[in-house]
């Protein structure tokens, strides 16, 4: 059996057609659509259409997503997508069984049946992109919440006296995107010339200012990884996303988590860090989990 599996990101839609042993056959990205819902689909129904030999088709979106319904709550920055039957739109064009989750739980889902998560109980997956997702693993099983909202990290309030506006959370100020906002701002240059290949171009190079801002990125990230240990207590920490490749970022983490730890006044668990084995693929090969186990 052959799927049609899509990760639709805040800038590129990757897609692939994949067997059932996660075996890619041939993948490609495109730009998402961001003008509106009609044009998304279409997208969606064309990358569909281009692969006529798949018996379904699985999805890995951003936001708050009723799985079970096919139902985008929220879509992340897509908001064009929010209140969204997605699954029953698809239905009226492909004749397949489809399939469609958040995608940080689908990273957190490839990582715990296959990848960095596979020999524990519970843990929690950060997933690096625009924003950050987030997902806890509760004795191998994804940690859904009342509302599909639990793991929802990108909302967590980094002001104490702020409010729940973008520019007070966490996945605002720590995403790829607030990263090179910071390294934009301390270079006094203008964000369409920052990327994160170039900003890790950068702190590899030597450039001060690049490694000052990654040095403060990642202790914001580490003061939240520690405040999720003490409220969680997971054994370990799994991070995703393309900045997950970047071996400096996972130990600049390690390195701020073990300096917070060494001052604390108490004696608590410390986390442990990791990077998600399958990378930028992790929301592929868990979108396909997915839809493997529900069909």
């Amino acid at each position: 059996m052959k799927i049609a599996v899509i990760d639709v990101g805040g800038t590129f839609i990757k897609y692939a057609c994949m067997t059932e042993s996660a075996e890619m056959i041939f993948r490609g990205k495109v730009k998402t659509p961001i003008s509106g819902r009609d044009e998304f689909l279409n997208v969606l129904v064309e990358i569909y259409q281009s692969m006529p030999e798949v018996e379904g088709i699985a999805i890995s979106l951003p936001g708050i997503i009723d799985a079970e319904r096919g139902y985008c709550v929220t879509s992340g920055a897509l908001k064009f997508n929010d209140n969204f039957a997605i699954v029953d739109a698809l239905k009226r064009i492909c004749s397949v069984n489809i399939t469609v989750e958040n995608d940080a739980k689908c990273a957190a889902l490839a990582e715990v049946r296959l990848g960095s998560l596979k020999d524990v109980n519970d843990g929690f997956v950060m997933v690096f992109g625009t924003g950050i997702g987030g997902t806890f693993i509760k004795n191998r099983k994804i940690h859904k919440g009342h509302h599909f909202s639990a793991g929802e990290i990108s909302f967590i309030v980094t002001d104490k006296d702020g409010d729940i506006i973008e520019s007070n959370i966490f996945g605002s100020q720590c995403g790829t995107l607030g990263l090179c906002k910071m390294y934009a701002a301390a270079k006094k240059i203008s964000i369409a010339e920052v990327d994160g290949i170039k900003f890790f171009d950068d702190v590899h190079n030597g450039d001060e200012v690049a490694i000052n801002c990654l040095d403060k990125f990642t202790r914001r990230i580490a003061i939240q990884i520690a405040n999720l240990q003490n409220i969680l207590d997971p054994e370990r920490f799994a991070i995703g996303g393309g900045i997950s490749a970047q071996k400096i970022f996972i130990n600049s983490i390690r390195k701020h988590l073990e300096e917070i730890y060494n001052n604390a006044e108490f004696n608590l668990p410390r986390p442990e860090v990791v990077a998600c084995e399958f990378l930028n693929d992790a929301n592929l090969i868990g979108a396909l989990q997915f839809h493997l186990e529900k069909f």
